[in-house]
């Protein structure tokens, strides 16, 4: 998911092109590339300014500078640039200067743009030739669509509609939380009914005998919702998050189908085969190899407490329904600590600019307005930085950095006992597995050679 933004550069355009082409934050300058210009700030400013001179519009404004942000993760550096490179050239194609610097300093990797506010050819303004009409054919929109398409290509996940989205109430929350909230209730019958899908045709047919109303329509924008017995109202699986969706049951109903048809390298071999019977040898080495492969399985049935067959069957499901819901934890939790190391982040960039905020308050007039322009960065990195706290936090009360370094210590740690937990689960799940297929495997044997003992008798 890539967010975008712009705002325009009417002063310090030496200064903003020098902070985005920082070595410390572009690996030594190798994430930096132009186009019609230098990629050094001094002569990129005089570049841009002399086109800029032959302008056919007053504008005052220099330059645009248009910021790309992926969430933590989701990008290698190599991807975000090759990524802002088709940006650049869908909008820009080669008729404006601009300079792309991909930034590696924080966990979300992002990309700037300055771009010449002047066109090199035709001398228009940048407002003129993209910021004009309707509010949904203005350029931060244009930008916005774009950046989904490419992403889409690159198989990042795109907000759809992000202007209707909506947010969970503290109410929602803190039910969700304690496992009981309607929501949650929802998702947990539609866990059961992915582990014993077959295909997702089949999904559809076991929701509704599992109380499970369900509308679906793949030729609709929003084609799959859900309803328990009881509610009012059908819900979007696109509500109830990305596990939800129409791909992700698809992909989840494989992956238990895969999980459930598991084959290890080592199985019971056959010593009904004609090689076998007319090889003695041979049937003293499968069997010894049985043998061992029989004591493996009775030691590891041993070690769960298996009493049967059936005994076997169900704690594989239920193995699975395990591993499915400490999926649910980890991933909440592995955004809960992205957002809390995103508030720390912000909190961190308040605090390095607030000595410039507040040698600023000191001044007025002329003093004031020479010390914007020689600190327009450090300003405007500040108010970013506030912007995305009162988000955070709309009572303006803004916790610290040893409360934040607090609380993602405490999340990280619960999130690798979780994930700790995990593993142990899918480690004893594979063990199960690889013993159901082995039994299997064993039953299958016994009713061959039963068979073809009555056919010997029938025969003789």
């Amino acid at each position: 998911m890539a967010i975008t933004s712009i705002h325009s550069i009417r002063t310090t355009l030496n200064k903003s092109i020098q902070y985005i082409i920082d070595r410390n934050k572009t690996r030594n300058g190798e994430l930096v590339i132009s186009s019609g210009c230098s990629v050094d700030a001094r002569t990129a400013t005089e570049q841009f300014t002399k086109i800029k001179a032959c302008g056919s519009g007053r504008s005052t404004i220099l330059a645009q500078h248009i910021i790309q942000s992926f969430a933590p993760d989701e990008v290698t550096p190599e991807q975000a640039q090759r990524i802002g490179m088709e940006l650049c050239q869908k909008l820009f194609g080669n008729d404006y200067q601009y300079i792309l610097a991909t930034h590696i300093d924080h966990d979300h990797i992002h990309n700037h743009i300055i771009v010449n506010n002047t066109n090199m050819f035709t001398k228009k303004t940048f407002e003129t030739e993209f910021n004009q009409g309707k509010k949904f054919e203005r350029v931060w929109a244009k930008i916005r669509n774009i950046s989904d398409e490419i992403c889409e290509k690159y198989g990042l996940y795109v907000i759809k509609n992000p202007q209707v989205s909506k947010g969970k109430n503290h109410y929602e929350w803190e039910q969700n939380q304690k496992n009981n909230s309607w929501k949650s209730k929802l998702k947990l019958a539609i866990d059961e009914v992915v582990k014993i899908a077959v295909d997702f045709d089949d999904f559809l047919i076991k929701c509704q005998q599992h109380g499970i109303d369900i509308e679906y329509n793949p030729n609709h924008r929003i084609d799959l919702k859900f309803r328990l017995n009881g509610q009012e109202r059908f819900t979007r699986s696109r509500t109830l998050g990305w596990y939800y969706e129409t791909s992700q049951i698809k992909r989840r109903i494989e992956n238990y189908k895969k999980f459930m048809n598991y084959k290890l390298d080592y199985s019971i071999i056959r010593t009904d085969t004609e090689q076998m019977q007319f090889s003695s040898g041979l049937q003293r080495w499968a069997d010894l190899q049985n043998m061992k492969n029989a004591s493996k399985i009775i030691n590891m049935l041993t070690k769960y407490s298996v009493q049967d067959n059936v005994d076997l069957e169900d704690k594989c499901l239920s193995g699975m329904a395990v591993r499915g819901a400490l999926v649910g934890k980890l991933e909440p939790l592995q955004k809960e600590i992205s957002l809390l190391k995103k508030k720390k982040q912000a909190v961190v960039k308040l605090l390095k600019h607030k000595p410039v905020i507040d040698e600023m308050k000191t001044l007025s007039g002329r003093k004031k307005s020479k010390f914007e322009k020689e600190h327009q960065v450090e300003i405007f990195a500040h108010n970013q930085a506030l912007k995305q706290l009162q988000e955070y936090f709309p009572d303006n009360h803004f916790p610290n950095v040893p409360t934040l370094d607090k609380q993602i210590s405490e999340k990280t740690a619960e999130f690798d006992n979780l994930n700790k937990q995990y593993n142990e689960v899918v480690a004893r799940n594979k063990e199960l597995e690889y013993c159901r297929q082995q039994l299997d495997e064993y039953l299958r044997q016994e009713r061959s050679q039963i068979q073809q003992k009555k056919k010997n008798t029938q025969l003789e």
